[in-house]
């Protein structure tokens, strides 16, 4: 009798064992994958900041309007100091990054020098206009380089954990394409630390709010493996692992990630109302199939089918195998631009590849639009004269001070370039200039 009791108190001992190990075991792969995300999320948000920084750059130097200059330099120092944030938020502390970061720091406290400054009575002189010249030419390089890691890292579907691995291994040489990239950005700045610049910067953080459009009821974690399954159509054999945001997460959310065959997927849903704010999947694309025409219907029965309404396509892109769509609110025949959607579809049988809400959840509400007090003609004469504009419309949009105005939104060219011109409908000034991309190359690290 006594060894039945042995047997069975055995029994129990090593089942609550296994039963330990294998939650430890679960909330240790919780911690990795929201950890993974956080880093995927800070390399993609440093690769989108060097894009806007590198046309930032470029519109300041095509603007026309000295008052307008200012609020743009304010706007570089501002995009300089979120770069800063999300470089120090990837595991590359036992890497040299220096000249990087030495670099987003002196266009930071150039462009505060230049914008703090009366540029109706101290213009900017020809030396400054020079070194706008060389900080717009180094941000392309750079911008270049870490596009090419970018390719590689969703091309490959490498992970940022193994970078934080093969940098903390002293036995293990470090080859990594993602630390063999980042040593390329490093050297592309070679010479930079004998620039003339000076290297301080106090950054500004961006203007936020609440998010204005989130609502319903909170969720459970079941509700969202449900809700993610049916957007995804994922099977119930498809394991997903769904971590929690911490307290003081600008917007409580699930963060999941999946593997449905030789597809990765990232996903993050408000914990209240169950929105999907943002997602992003990874697979090889195949041979194309459909046009860009046809991967946009594809993303407007997404919109329709997630309850997007009124939504206005405005602006649309093909790099390589893959169509790239931003969308609007219209209200009353007025494009509403911080209202934004952004979203990628493969060109190949048309599946989303991408989805970035955030814009339009933070912003959306209905607005009392008043009548402008220019004409267009009128507020045509106040755009650049070596502009050639090609198309015009009603806007609502954001001014420096954050705050929103009614404006004239005119589509041009100058040299070649595509600019897109907002001036106020009120009062005739020019609120900002940003230049469109064009075509991109492929990001190839061969």
């Amino acid at each position: 009798m006594f060894r039945w009791i042995a047997i069975g108190l055995l029994a129990i001992v090593v089942f609550a064992t296994g039963a330990w190990g294998y939650q430890e075991h679960q909330e240790k792969n919780e911690i990795l994958v929201q950890a993974e995300n956080n880093y995927q999320r800070a390399f993609h948000d440093l690769s989108y900041e060097m894009d806007l920084l590198h046309d930032k750059i470029g519109t300041t130097l095509a603007m026309n309007t000295k008052e307008r200059i200012s609020p743009q330099l304010i706007e570089i120092w501002r995009l300089t100091s979120e770069a800063q944030s999300d470089v120090g938020q990837l595991p590359l502390v036992l890497m040299p990054f220096n000249k990087t970061e030495e670099f987003l720091s002196d266009i930071g406290d150039f462009s505060y020098r230049a914008s703090v400054r009366n540029l109706e009575q101290e213009p900017l002189t020809d030396d400054e206009i020079n070194t706008l010249n060389e900080l717009y030419q180094t941000a392309g390089d750079i911008k270049n380089e870490l596009r090419k890691v970018q390719h590689a890292v969703l091309e490959e579907n490498l992970r940022w954990m193994d970078v934080q691995l093969a940098l903390a291994s002293e036995d293990e040489p470090m080859d990594n394409t993602i630390i063999d990239g980042f040593e390329t950005v490093e050297e592309t700045l070679g010479g930079y630390s004998e620039s003339n610049l000076s290297a301080s910067l106090t950054g500004i953080s961006n203007e936020t709010h609440e998010f204005k459009f989130i609502n319903g009821k909170k969720i459970s974690e079941s509700k969202v493996e449900e809700r993610i399954r049916e957007l995804f159509d994922l099977d119930q054999d498809i394991d997903l692992t769904v971590a929690k945001s911490g307290d003081g997460a600008t917007i409580p959310m699930y963060s999941a990630s999946f593997e449905k065959g030789n597809e990765h997927g990232y996903v993050d849903i408000s914990i209240k109302g169950g929105h999907p704010l943002s997602f992003m999947l990874n697979r090889e694309i195949k041979d194309k199939k459909l046009s860009l025409n046809d991967a946009q219907l594809e993303a407007e029965k997404f919109l329709e089918k997630n309850g997007f309404e009124n939504m206005e396509m405005f602006q649309s892109s093909q790099y390589d195998h893959v169509g790239v769509f931003q969308f609007l609110y219209q209200q009353d025949d007025v494009r509403i631009y911080p209202d934004k959607l952004q979203m990628k579809v493969a060109l190949d049988n048309g599946e989303i590849l991408g989805f970035i809400g955030t814009d339009f959840y933070r912003n959306h509400i209905e607005r009392k639009i008043e009548e402008p007090t220019l004409s267009i003609d009128e507020a045509k004469e106040k755009v650049n004269t070596s502009v050639v504009i090609q198309d015009q419309h009603l806007a609502i949009v954001d001014d420096s001070g954050m705050e929103e105005v009614l404006a004239y939104a005119f589509l041009g060219t100058k040299d070649n370039e595509t600019f897109r011109i907002f001036i106020n409908a009120m009062s005739g000034e020019e609120i900002h200039v940003e230049k469109l991309k064009t075509a991109e190359a492929k990001w190839n690290v061969d």
